[in-house]
């Protein structure tokens, strides 16, 4: 089994981690300036969240939708959750085939630094929804 028990779990907790980056005062609206919209499809459990920044505030969408991502993600649920505890780097993940990106690319890599602070929120996330044996 997978870091995360079902789609449903998965929405909860990245749901959590993107709407808190959003509300952010210092990294939401340096996402926003962005003005993509960033599909990432999941396999393991199969789930889909869109983000997108042309929306003020952004909006973050669960599932399929009919949004045209200026950049669509795809990678399995785990290799999401070992990213959001800063254990894949996404330029060594782009090469070996674990995540798979269209799109322009240099356009995610300048949100990096940006959404740094997330490395330690995402494992705070976790214990406050009692998942604390996914923090490995």
């Amino acid at each position: 089994m997978g870091a995360y028990k079902d789609a449903a779990q998965l929405y909860d907790v990245l749901g959590t981690l993107f709407a808190t980056l959003r509300d952010d005062p210092e990294i939401g609206p340096k996402v926003q300036a962005s003005g993509l919209v960033i599909r990432f499809r999941y396999t393991e459990p199969d789930s889909e969240i869109t983000i997108d920044c042309t929306k003020s505030p952004l909006e973050i969408i669960f599932g399929p939708n009919d949004r045209k991502p200026t950049v669509d993600m795809s990678m399995k649920a785990d290799v999401a959750h070992q990213f959001w505890l800063g254990k894949v780097n996404l330029v060594a993940a782009l090469t070996r085939g674990q995540m798979v990106a269209k799109g322009p690319i240099q356009s995610i890599m300048k949100l990096l630094p940006i959404i740094k602070p997330a490395y330690a929120l995402y494992p705070k996330i976790l214990k406050e929804k009692g998942l604390e044996a996914m923090i490995t």
